[in-house]
């Protein structure tokens, strides 16, 4: 987990399982569509630096994070190993922050106890857009990388057990 000044993005990919033969499902919401996108191409950018072929990566994009439990759920179905689901929340002057944060872990948490196909949280959950910026590519380094290689990881292990 990325954390202020500290990036935690760096890996090795010769210390990784092959993830040549793993298929990726990645749902990406809309909304702070600046962050969001700037996760995903982290996650690619990992997800082919790792061997993984391009043809076996699939995306969808959902209005928002809510909406990244059912764009989940559905990218369960479609035959991938591990899914990522990415989404930026950030926090205004309601208590709209904490029901949809808490709303969307739960969904994901739910959808992992209930499912075979692991799906990995790469969701800011930030105060500002800087605090987003700065996790999506900036002096924290990119969540999305992280989801990349919790995904490798994951995909291996549901593969092994």
């Amino acid at each position: 987990m990325a954390t202020e000044n500290t990036n935690l993005s760096n890996y090795d990919s010769s210390a990784l399982p092959n993830a040549s033969k793993f298929r990726f499902g990645i749902v990406i919401s809309e909304w702070n569509s600046e962050i969001t996108e700037g996760l995903l191409r982290g996650a690619l950018d990992a997800l082919l630096d790792c061997g993984v072929k391009l043809s076996n990566i699939k995306t969808i994009h959902v209005p928002g994070s809510f909406e990244l439990i059912y764009g989940a759920k559905k990218m369960q179905e479609q035959h991938v190993d591990v899914v990522i689901a990415i989404g930026s929340i950030i926090k205004g002057e309601t208590q709209h922050f904490d029901f949809v944060c808490d709303g969307v872990t739960q969904g994901i948490k739910d959808l992992n106890v209930l499912n075979d196909v692991p799906v990995v949280f790469c969701v800011l959950t930030d105060n500002n857009l800087q605090q987003s910026i700065d996790r999506s590519g900036g002096k924290c380094g990119n969540k999305g990388v992280e989801a990349a290689i919790t995904a490798i990881k994951m995909a291996h292990l549901n593969g092994t057990m």
